[in-house]
């Protein structure tokens, strides 16, 4: 039995959901105590308990305090078995943060599966589904996973009301993954995307950043999304290179004007355009479970952030120790993953 500390670094969900994947994967039971110890509501709330039950679902899992509020969790994997699933989360938490926990277990189950998950596709502090399918899958299929998702309808919050559907095929070849350089630049595009609002919003948050990093003004494309239950909005911003794809998103909101937006996509493009390092944070943290229930690999980052320490140290009780990071210099990190 794994004892976990809910309190360990960062103290957040992610040491929960990332607990309940490699227990499904290896099939170690754990019990987790003091379940986001750092978050001003301590305990599961309901988008928690959405990933604890999907993991119960996929492998017949024993479970007890599992119910909202609850500090503490003892989870006992059963075998996980491949199929069609439909997780409802019933608001607009994450469907991305629900992907993590049963992503790769499905991909070790021996035959395809068909995942549809419904909530928020589109969340402050977790990864927007353009991350997930621009950023974060296709280095899993360069690894060997084969998995293919599709966005079939938007949810923003508090209205949520978002599905997306991930194809999980049998994952046979599996190498390691190697990401040292950007490569070259491919290209780059914007989207100030708005649902259930003026259009006149998308269109003042792409001058703006076009003109904040002096790009033309039809690199960014003003869009209405039409199939969002709710109102919402969003602005992208893609850098495509040869070996990786980043992603840089602000998220719009109440109280933040347009051009606030647009300043902080562009604040984040102008970081990674800083720097020389391939991975940026949120992928590299992203990256780390399912390298280290593959077939590893090496790549390059900036300084690991507290998120990303918490992440590797969940994973090394599982595995044991088979990540280490080297600081380079000039900002840049070596992360190895055996």
């Amino acid at each position: 039995m794994i004892m976990i500390d809910g309190a360990l670094g960062e103290g957040g969900g992610q040491i929960l959901r990332s607990a309940l994947s490699l227990s499904m994967a290896t099939g170690r039971p754990f019990v987790i105590d003091r379940i986001r110890a750092g978050r001003p509501k301590p305990g599961l709330m309901r988008q928690h308990l959405s990933a604890v039950k999907a993991a119960k679902d996929i492998c017949g899992a024993k479970a007890t305090g599992d119910e909202v509020g609850s500090t503490r969790l003892a989870f006992e994997p059963g075998a996980v078995r491949a199929g069609e699933f439909v997780f409802d989360i019933g608001s607009a938490g994450s469907t991305s943060l629900l992907l993590q926990t049963v992503l790769v277990p499905l991909t070790l189950a021996g035959e395809p599966s068909r995942v549809t998950i419904r909530g928020g596709t589109n969340n402050l502090a977790a990864p927007p589904f353009e991350f997930i399918d621009r950023a974060f899958l296709p280095q899993l299929r360069r690894a060997g996973y084969d998995i293919a998702a599709a966005l079939t309808r938007p949810g923003f919050y508090p209205a949520g009301g978002g599905e997306i559907i991930v194809e999980i095929g049998v994952s046979t070849q599996m190498h390691p993954l190697d990401m040292m350089t950007r490569g070259s630049l491919i290209g780059r595009k914007g989207e100030a995307v708005v649902a259930n609002l003026d259009i006149s919003i998308a269109r003042r948050e792409a001058e703006t950043l076009c003109t904040l990093l002096d790009w033309p003004q039809d690199v960014v494309r003003p869009i209405t999304e039409r199939r969002a239950k709710g109102p919402g909005n969003i602005l992208v911003a893609t850098l495509a290179y040869e070996h990786v794809t980043e992603v840089c998103i602000a998220f719009g909101r109440l109280g933040a004007s347009a051009e606030v937006i647009a300043e902080e996509c562009a604040t984040q493009v102008r970081s990674y355009l800083l720097g020389d390092h391939p991975v940026g944070p949120h992928l590299a943290d992203q990256l780390l479970l399912p390298l280290a229930l593959g077939a590893g690999g090496a790549f390059v980052t900036c300084a690991p952030s507290p998120h990303m320490l918490t992440n590797i140290a969940i994973i090394e009780m599982f595995l044991g120790e088979r990540i280490t990071t080297t600081d380079l210099g000039k900002g840049n990190w070596r992360v190895v993953i055996r």
